[in-house]
């Protein structure tokens, strides 16, 4: 048997090799076209570990532990000064996403195996990414790191990262990140203005999440533009540009594509900087070749609305709400395109895509206008619907306790608030686009405007977020436990329980450990106390039903 197991593996391993060395050459060969652009080579001038500038561009930290990089210039140029600037930061983060993945796949067999299928899965994205954005990566790649040359080299490297979002979109279904939007105007808006306010729940860890980057781009053609990201990272997943132009971006159910495209980001980016109106927004994005499903809200202060773009790899459609002033967007399709599409309405009926989108709806309902504290306070609600307690961390809740970022906008005034750590719960810091864009240059002090801070949640104080803090590290060891096989006391389990009492997962955690102990009438308690709480997903529910069955047949 194990002689077997040993073949197939050997013989998996020859089919990756070959199929990598397959339709990749020309993919690794590829170089932008960059003999029509110059480069500015003045040095990066560093004030202290806090500050930088480069002659008009620079990069500093706010006192709420945000990264604010200013930076302009033909594709080359900018993506040069982008990562002269902020090429510490984007060591670091290349460092914490490669050791992410070497935590998920321990194996060093296995990662070669994933290198090489993901140089093949890649191979055709250099001919959907344009040429301008290709300058601009190949600029800033040279920053990057020069440890993880054995996977690729820096610019393949610096491409292929731009689309990690698709790309664990795509292979990570189960862990679809939960991304909650929406956007009000006319009678819903304190004053009549579009406001728009999303949380993206792109999670990598803490340590992924921690340096932040607010990027304000001036680049040599088209609008400029701010987005909220980390370093390293040219795509948008949340932006506005000088026009009251907003972009965000929600996952949608996908299959798993069997070529990677344009990312997503990169779509996003293109209509923030050419796009001034939401015609102009559909224009761009129709013509584009994506690998993924998403739903991209278009804001726009020309339009004082908002409407949704739905793009994937077979469909495209457009959702505008009809009698309301308000739209919301958690992650299942809602135009017409998508009507009859079978994985959209798997996605609605057995995801936490449903019980977001009518927890929004629910909060708005709430509130005769929404102003940006109210706007605030809906993507920090932590509860679910009928405001049950349902467990902190719960995917049901547009406040998951795992966002990158949270962010407002009101275009009219070209005002954006984006949230400091932790999650969305640290302080909403102010900017306004014409002002940072008028007064970067060599300002030392923040961009932020502090008259306009949205304060810290004051969740943050209290006994309930340390336990949940306890919660997660206690669940990580636990885990390890569980996976090694090794015992774990009944005063450990109970207190891990006692930390996040009203969430499913504890007790379904609990329920599992004692199945494997073959204490069965102790993990069905435990499974039967999971189903009383809000369990997160049909296929969840499922599994812990299945559970019960198999111990009540063991139990006979």
């Amino acid at each position: 048997m194990q002689n077997t197991s040993r073949y197939r593996i050997i013989i998996l391993f020859i089919v990756v090799v070959f199929v990598a060395s397959c339709g990749v050459q020309k993919s690794k060969k590829d170089l932008p076209k960059l003999e029509n652009y110059t480069l500015n080579t003045t040095p990066r001038q560093k004030v202290n570990d806090s500050l930088f500038f480069k002659e008009n561009s620079s990069l500093r930290k706010n006192g709420h532990g945000q990264w604010e990089l200013v930076a302009s210039g033909n594709p080359l140029d900018l993506g040069n000064t982008i990562g002269e600037l902020s090429k510490e930061l984007i060591v670091n983060q290349q460092d914490i996403f490669f050791s992410k993945v070497e935590e998920l796949v321990p194996s060093k067999f296995k990662q070669v195996i994933l290198r090489n299928f993901l140089t093949w899965y890649n191979r055709k994205m250099y001919l959907f990414v344009n040429e301008e954005y290709k300058a601009e990566i190949y600029g800033m790649s040279k920053y990057t790191s020069d440890k993880y040359s054995f996977i690729k080299n820096k610019y393949l490297r610096s491409l292929y990262l731009n689309g990690a979002h698709d790309i664990g979109h795509a292979f990570q279904d189960l862990a679809l990140v939960g991304c909650s939007s929406f956007a009000v105007w006319g009678n819903k808006s304190q004053d009549g203005n579009l406001l728009v306010a999303r949380n993206f729940d792109f999670y990598v860890g803490e340590e992924f999440a921690k340096e932040k980057v607010i990027s304000f781009i001036a680049p040599e053609k088209g609008y400029k533009f701010m987005s909220v990201s980390w370093a390293g990272m040219i795509g948008v997943m949340s932006g506005m540009n000088n026009q009251g132009l907003t972009v965000t971006i929600n996952a949608g159910k996908s299959d798993i594509p069997v070529v990677a495209k344009t990312p997503v980001s990169l779509v996003a980016r293109e209509i923030l900087q050419y796009a001034s109106n939401i015609e102009e927004a559909i224009e761009i994005a129709k013509n584009k070749q994506v690998f993924v499903s998403e739903s991209i809200m278009v804001g726009s202060a020309a339009d004082n609305s908002a409407v949704l773009i739905e793009i994937s790899p077979e469909k495209f459609g457009v959702f505008k709400v009809e009698n309301t002033s308000q739209l919301v967007c958690t992650n299942h399709f809602q135009s017409k395109a998508y009507a009859d599409d079978s994985k959209n309405m798997k996605q609605k009926k057995e995801s936490h895509s449903t019980y977001r989108y009518q927890r929004m709806e629910e909060l708005l309902s709430k509130e005769n206008t929404i102003t940006p504290q109210k706007a605030v306070d809906i993507l920090r609600n932590k509860d679910g619907l009928h405001d049950k307690k349902i467990g902190y961390g719960n995917e049901k809740a547009l406040n998951q306790l795992l966002a990158h970022h949270g962010i407002v906008f009101q275009p009219q005034n070209k005002m954006v608030w984006v949230s400091a750590n932790p999650y969305q719960l640290g302080a909403f810091v102010a900017f306004q686009l014409d002002s940072v864009f008028a007064n970067a240059s060599q300002k030392i002090t923040s961009l932020s405007l502090s008259n306009k801070l949205i304060p810290k949640d004051n969740f943050l104080q209290t006994k309930a977020y340390q336990n949940y803090k306890l919660y997660l590290s206690k669940r990580k060891q636990l885990e390890k436990k569980f996976k090694a096989r090794k015992e774990i006391r009944l005063d450990e389990l109970n207190n891990f329980k006692a930390l996040n009492p009203d969430s499913w997962e504890v007790y379904n955690f609990v329920g599992k450990y004692y199945f494997e102990q073959k204490y069965y009438t102790a993990a069905k308690k435990e499974f039967e106390m999971a189903l009383t709480k809000e369990v997160t997903t049909i296929p969840d529910k499922l599994e812990i039903e299945n559970y019960i069955n198999r111990i009540n047949k063991k139990l006979k």
